[in-house]
């Protein structure tokens, strides 16, 4: 369920403390890979210094609440390594409730990096492949599932990407990419990118 911040005074703390300053919100995302300096030392700071302060219960608060509030503490939880929200942020990328999330929820899980996050990511696909009339983040979660096994060394996404397969099934048929190039390349690039950002972060504090 979407909880409505505005609905509770302690939810709306969080959000003015963590979400809103600076727009953090928006910025959590593909444009930190080319934020300037010294804006991004300043923003690096202030992201390992909230991720630290900010609560457990602040941070299921704030995985309540709508998409701005999902980003921003699907991000805490990568920077602060809290694996303790792993099955949570599965759970949320599965149910697919709101926009504009899925790159953060992918992220967080591909930082820990472990074969239960290569499962959550996988059982996502393992749905929303089977739906090419809905464009939501199968080509980040494939890009963060690829990552995972690189890292591993398991070839995490070969099931899907067999001739004929799941994938190969979605691109042909999902109006966004159809008749497309495989997309994930850049996907898993900018989920090394970011991943790289996390550690930068979380090896700061």
């Amino acid at each position: 369920m979407i909880r409505d911040p505005r609905d509770d005074a302690e939810p709306m703390a969080l959000v003015r403390r963590y979400v809103t300053p600076g727009r953090r919100y928006l910025k959590l995302g593909g444009s930190l890979l080319h934020m300037p300096s010294p804006a991004s030392g300043r923003f690096v700071r202030d992201l390992r210094e909230d991720a630290g302060l900010i609560t457990p219960s602040g941070i299921a608060k704030l995985l309540e609440g709508s998409w701005r509030e999902r980003r921003t503490a699907a991000w805490l939880v990568a920077v602060s390594r809290r694996t303790e929200f792993r099955e949570d942020l599965g759970r949320l990328l599965l149910a697919g409730e709101v926009c504009c999330v899925g790159v953060a929820y992918s992220v967080a899980l591909a930082s820990f990096g472990t074969a239960r996050d290569a499962d959550l990511l996988a059982a996502y696909l393992d749905r929303y492949l089977r739906r090419p009339d809905l464009g939501y983040d199968q080509t980040v979660v494939m890009g963060a599932l690829q990552f995972i096994g690189l890292s591993l060394g398991g070839g995490q996404a070969d099931r899907f990407r067999e001739p004929g397969g799941l994938w190969q099934q979605w691109l042909q048929n999902a109006p966004p990419v159809r008749d497309a190039s495989d997309p994930t390349l850049p996907q898993v690039s900018l989920v090394r990118g970011l991943c790289a950002f996390v550690d930068e972060c979380a090896e700061a504090r």
